[in-house]
């Protein structure tokens, strides 16, 4: 994926400035694609000449004008194209299990402050992660009334808040995932370094 389709989806989901991009990068977007303010404004300059953006200045009161950015119809062409290709399933790379497994040619103990770190980082995420499903989808069964369909009441589903959310569960179950695999690693150097 190129940064380009990471701003075209947020473009579609919602209309919004360079800056107002940004935000959404940090908030959300960037857990799986993660971009600089300096990347997003040059790359919507570059997709604003290649016509996949539209521009718009917005008066704003006591403040200067801000630009506003939609999708025009050459990017959701665009989009469209590159959600019908096939990608190659993602290769992990990841230094901390080389660095375990090199630890047995080394102090196994010496890694475990580094683990106890990179688990909280995990919890840190996790509890975002919690706390924005908690703000975004606040329903107390939004999972079973996803997996359900809509009911009479509450009408057809919407595409991109259910999309949105089962990405967001995606985050949470690798986040868990990681946690439970963490705790495995500590308790495995825990013993090795009793062993020693």
């Amino acid at each position: 994926m190129a940064i380009e389709h990471a701003i075209l989806v947020s473009l579609l989901e919602k209309p919004g400035s360079g800056y107002e991009l940004a935000r959404r990068f940090e908030r959300s977007i960037g857990y799986f694609w993660t971009a600089s303010h300096q990347q997003i404004y040059r790359v919507l300059k570059r997709m604003e000449g290649d016509g996949w953006v539209d521009v718009r200045d917005v008066p704003q009161q006591g403040r200067p004008d801000k630009k506003e950015y939609t999708v025009a119809d050459l990017g959701q062409a665009v989009l469209s194209s590159w959600i019908h290709e096939p990608i190659e399933p993602e290769s992990i790379r990841h230094d901390l299990a080389v660095k375990i497994r090199g630890a047995a040619f080394d102090d196994p103990a010496a890694l475990i402050h580094e683990v106890e770190r990179h688990r909280r980082a995990h919890t840190e995420r996790l509890a975002h992660y919690l706390a924005g499903e908690q703000r975004d989808f606040p329903g107390p069964d939004e999972d079973e009334s996803a997996a359900s369909g809509p009911s009479a009441a509450s009408g057809p589903p919407d595409a991109g808040r259910e999309l949105q959310h089962v990405v967001l569960r995606g985050g949470i179950a690798y986040e868990r995932m990681t946690l439970a695999w963490l705790d495995d690693v500590l308790a495995t150097l825990h013993r090795l370094a009793a062993a020693r």
